[in-house]
C-alpha cells in the first residue's frame, strides 16, 4: 500500500501540472468565444446591411451557414482522427474523433432547424424533399448510428474500430451535401458562391460577407472551446473507468 502511495505522490506534480494548463487553455478558449460572440451578434444585427426582399429574416443566415460550416469541420475532425486511429490504435485519437462527431450532429440539428425557420419565413414552406436537405438528413442519420455505435455494450476498442469505420465512411456525404445544389437544380436553395449548373452565385453584399466570415471565425472557435471540454470530460471518464476496474480487480484479490 505504502509503495503505491509513493508512486501517486510521484506523478502528481506532472499530473498537477498538466491539468492547470487545461484549466488554463479552457480559461482562454471560454473567454475568445465570449468575446468573438459578441463581435459576431454586433457585426450580424447592427454592421450588416439589411436584405431589401427578406429583411430581418436573412440574420438567421449567418446562424444557418456557420452552423453548417462548423458540422462539416467536426465531422472532417472525426474522419481524420477515426483514420489515425485505426492506423495508431491510440485511444486519445478515438475520444478527439467520438467528441468531435458529437459537437458535429449537434450542429447539424441547429442547421436542419434554423433552415426550414429561414425557408418559411422567405419561400413560405418548411421543408421541401430537394437534394441538399436530403443529403443533409442522411449525414444526421450517419452520425447519430456512429454515436449509438459508441453507446452500446461491449468492448470499448471493438466499438472504436467500428464507429472509426462509420465516421470515415460517413464524411463522404460532407462534399455531396455540399455540392448538392451545384450538381441538381435546386429551387430553394440559391448558390451565393460560384456557378451552378443553371444559375451563376448571386454574390453577397460587402457589410454582409463580412459578417459571414466573422460569424464562421466566432463559430470556429466555439468548435475549438467544446471540443477541448469535451476531450477533457472523455478523459476524466475514462480515468473513472480505469479507477473502478482497478478497485474491482483488488477487491477480487
Amino acid at each position: 500500500m505504502s509503495m503505491n502511495l509513493e508512486r501517486e505522490k510521484a506523478v502528481l506534480p506532472g499530473s498537477q501540472l498538466t491539468v492547470k494548463k487545461s484549466l488554463d487553455l479552457s480559461k482562454i478558449l471560454f473567454g475568445a468565444t465570449v468575446i468573438s460572440m459578441l463581435v459576431a451578434l454586433y457585426f450580424i444585427f447592427i454592421f450588416a446591411a439589411e436584405e431589401v426582399t427578406m429583411g430581418a429574416a436573412q440574420k438567421i443566415f449567418y446562424f444557418h451557414v456557420s452552423s453548417a460550416w462548423l458540422a462539416f469541420m467536426s465531422f472532417f475532425v472525426t474522419f481524420v482522427f477515426s483514420i489515425l486511429f485505426l492506423m495508431k490504435r491510440k485511444r486519445i485519437f478515438d475520444t478527439f474523433a467520438y467528441v468531435s462527431a458529437e459537437i458535429g450532429v449537434v450542429f447539424t440539428i441547429i442547421v436542419l432547424t434554423t433552415g426550414p425557420i429561414w425557408a418559411k419565413s422567405s419561400w413560405n414552406t418548411w421543408w421541401v424533399w430537394e437534394p441538399r436537405l436530403i443529403t443533409t438528413l442522411i449525414l444526421f442519420f450517419i452520425y447519430i448510428a456512429y454515436i449509438m455505435i459508441r453507446q452500446m455494450d461491449g468492448v470499448w476498442d471493438k466499438k472504436a474500430r467500428l464507429a472509426a469505420v462509420f465516421g470515415i465512411i460517413g464524411f463522404a456525404d460532407v462534399p455531396i451535401v455540399f455540392f448538392a445544389i451545384r450538381w441538381w437544380q435546386t429551387k430553394f436553395h440559391p448558390i451565393v458562391f460560384g456557378e451552378g449548373p443553371s444559375q451563376k452565385g448571386g454574390g453577397i453584399e460587402g457589410t454582409m460577407l463580412v459578417a459571414l466570415f466573422v460569424s464562421l471565425a466566432a463559430f470556429t472557435i466555439l468548435y475549438s472551446y467544446l471540443l477541448h471540454k469535451g476531450v477533457s470530460f472523455e478523459k476524466m471518464k475514462i480515468k473513472v473507468e480505469r479507477y473502478k476496474e482497478k478497485l474491482r480487480e483488488d477487491l477480487e484479490n
